[in-house]
């Protein structure tokens, strides 16, 4: 048996390598705030601290999109404590120093806006059950306005997940999460029993929280991606044990049964194993997807020496078959990432080396935008500007974004990936640096929905010129035609 998943395993290796990077694919990571492990690494108690708070995460975005990252999941409720101004709950301290006190800017805000611009999706990641140490800031505001609702195991609180003013609780700090922020998704962690829980456990109570969040985004914003973090098993398999730790029997974490009644539109599986505890259970996830979005959540921090210490070729075999097998990854978490543990981050950016497209939510909305019209581009000794008519369709519905497509041929193949120059684009112009002595660029613009739905291209309509541009190029943030 093992031998057949070793030869299984390799040929899988082996078509992940022949067929190359994928057009669709998410590619994300967890950004904890909490305690600003990840970010951020210096408290805001003036304009000089706000200022280092934002340069630090826009450094991180810089460097996370370099590496090919297309997705954030942002810690934006932590322990009934939150990173933007609510009206339910009190400000975290993580980024002012002192829980309930202002940092003086709207960091959720910030990063959206900081995402948006460099064509990344961002996903507000709300803690659910877990509400920090009893005693702390947060706990204790939660269990003096809402005292039914909130129970203490051990040394930690938690929200009941039985009390039928959970869900609503719940869903209200979803709602008012989406119904003011331009977010793409919101992430559910924790959205299960605490494994410390005496007694019997239903998977009844967390189903009609996760079914109540669900009706409620989709009521306000159809296009925002709803999915979660759950234990990485599902359940015991055929042929393997998940050894005691399973989501659907261990926590009442039914996130199958979530994909079957289109509850998710993404699930990551926390799948922080190796060799048969991990490749088997990634395909089940798969072969269970029900038509949606799977994304392996990765353990790189078991690469530090302080953790497990694996050795780099555990991360790369895990993201080369779960890429053949059509499942995206999720790194946790940034700061190892970023930290380069063992060389993970040159690996990952040589192996995400051309931008992807998060998967369309075809289930919600499966009718593409009209293409632009009359795109143009002015080729010149410094570089290429390029212009173009947005598409007019969809005014009752959701903005539309572009993406740049660039090939030394023409027509250009939007279906290669190789040819992606700018994803999510906001704006209806792109100025493209050029190299010295490179071949000229085709370029084609196609319109994508928010909910990934891509039309058909507009190619260009080409215009040269020997005279300087009235204006400078302003370099783009990551260019694959400048390697």
């Amino acid at each position: 048996m093992k031998k057949s998943i070793l030869c299984i395993l390799c040929l899988l290796v082996a078509a992940a390598g022949a067929f190359g990077q994928p057009k669709y694919e998410v590619r994300a990571v967890w950004l904890t705030t909490i305690g600003g492990i990840d970010w951020p690494s210096s408290y805001a108690h003036d304009g000089m601290g706000i200022g280092e708070q934002k340069r630090q995460l826009t450094d991180m975005l810089d460097r996370l999109k370099k590496a090919g990252v297309n997705t954030v999941m942002l810690q934006t409720r932590v322990r009934a404590t939150t990173i933007y101004p609510s009206g339910l709950e009190p400000w975290d301290g993580c980024l002012s120093g002192k829980p309930g006190r202002s940092p003086g800017y709207d960091a959720l805000q910030y990063a959206i806006d900081e995402c948006h611009r460099r064509g990344m999706e961002l996903h507000a990641w709300v803690v659910t059950i877990p509400i920090g140490k009893w005693n702390s800031y947060g706990c204790q505001q939660l269990r003096r306005n809402y005292p039914s609702l909130v129970m203490k195991i051990g040394e930690e609180g938690y929200m009941n997940p039985e009390r039928a003013g959970t869900a609503d609780y719940l869903t209200n700090m979803c709602e008012e999460i989406v119904s003011r922020y331009d977010i793409d998704g919101i992430h559910l962690d924790y959205i299960r029993y605490p494994e410390t829980w005496r007694g019997a456990k239903s998977a009844k109570y967390i189903t009609d929280i996760v079914r109540a969040i669900n009706r409620k985004v989709k009521a306000y914003k159809p296009w925002v991606k709803i999915s979660c973090s759950p234990i990485g098993k599902y359940d015991d398999l055929a042929r393997y044990s998940s050894k005691g730790w399973n989501a659907r029997r261990q926590v009442a974490q039914d996130a199958q049964g979530w994909l079957r009644e289109g509850l998710m539109d993404q699930l990551y599986p926390m799948m922080y194993f190796q060799g048969n505890n991990f490749y088997p259970f990634a395909i089940d996830w798969q072969e269970q997807s029900y038509g949606r979005t799977i994304v392996s959540g990765l353990g790189i921090y078991m690469l530090h020496p302080r953790e497990r210490n694996w050795p780099l070729s555990e991360v790369e075999r895990q993201m080369n078959v779960t890429r053949s097998l059509g499942i995206g990854h999720c790194y946790f978490r940034a700061k190892f990432l970023l930290d380069n543990v063992k060389g993970v981050y040159d690996f990952v950016s040589r192996f995400d080396r051309h931008p992807a497209l998060v998967p369309p939510m075809t289930w919600a909305q499966s009718i593409a935008p009209t293409a632009p019209t009359t795109l143009d581009v002015v080729h010149t000794a410094q570089g290429d500007r390029l212009k173009w008519n947005g598409a007019t369709d969809r005014s009752d519905g959701p903005y539309l974004l572009y993406n740049v497509y660039a090939s030394t041929e023409t027509p250009v193949d939007t279906s290669n990936p190789q040819n992606l120059l700018a994803t999510r684009h906001l704006w209806k112009t792109l100025d493209v640096p050029r190299r010295q002595h490179a071949r000229p660029l085709y370029y084609a613009v196609t319109a994508i929905d928010r909910y990934g739905n891509e039309s058909s291209a507009i190619q260009e309509m080409r215009k040269t010129t020997n005279g300087p541009l009235r204006q400078p190029l302003t370099p783009l943030t990551q260019n694959p035609w400048r390697k």
